[in-house]
């Protein structure tokens, strides 16, 4: 009977930490700044979808495009319109492994994402360096990294080279809780 009792709890010991190891985005921002010669750009998004799976390392990432808010409407008009093409291309998303992070490790840890970005219909190989930091039972993800417009075939007219970067920095920041 003792034995079964052992048996019992290190069968738990072992399934229960595993269960809490997939994580969803709690709450999460990202944005992405362009400095041109005649005017810098900036929009803020807050509207993302994530998970991440602590034990296998696997994490994904949703972001509406129409979710950007810039701080002059006929910028986020032409964002939308005229360069993202919103309507045929609605989201970017992540997918891939994030590599070093250990759940029993410190609390701080600088990890790589290696997977594939999806942006205006276009897959490309990246490889996206950041940090997580554990916050009780709650994750935190930040990552700064530049996204070249033309790697993605967002197009920039000839007459708007001057007002738009040929790439963009991009930040994000998302706080995770366990499911």
């Amino acid at each position: 009977m003792e034995r079964r009792v052992i048996l019992v709890v290190l069968a738990l010991a072992m399934v229960l930490p595993a269960l809490g190891q997939k994580y969803k985005a709690e709450k999460g921002e990202t944005s992405f700044f362009s400095k041109a010669t005649v005017e810098d750009i900036k929009a803020e998004n807050t509207q993302i979808s994530s998970l991440f799976n602590a034990t296998s390392g696997d994490i994904a990432f949703s972001i509406p495009i129409k979710g950007y808010q810039f701080d002059k409407a006929l910028m986020q008009e032409h964002f939308n319109e005229k360069y993202m093409e919103t309507e045929k291309y609605p989201t970017a998303t992540f997918s891939g492994k994030l590599q070093g992070y250990t759940p029993s490790g410190p609390a701080t840890q600088s990890v790589t994402a290696k997977g594939k970005l999806t942006i205006h219909g276009v897959v490309r190989p990246v490889e996206i360096a950041g940090h997580v930091e554990k916050q009780g039972d709650k994750l935190l993800m930040k990552s700064s990294f530049v996204v070249k417009l033309a790697d993605y075939n967002v197009q920039i007219p000839k007459l708007l080279w001057q007002n738009i970067a040929e790439q963009v920095d991009v930040t994000i920041q998302v706080t995770y809780k366990p499911q």
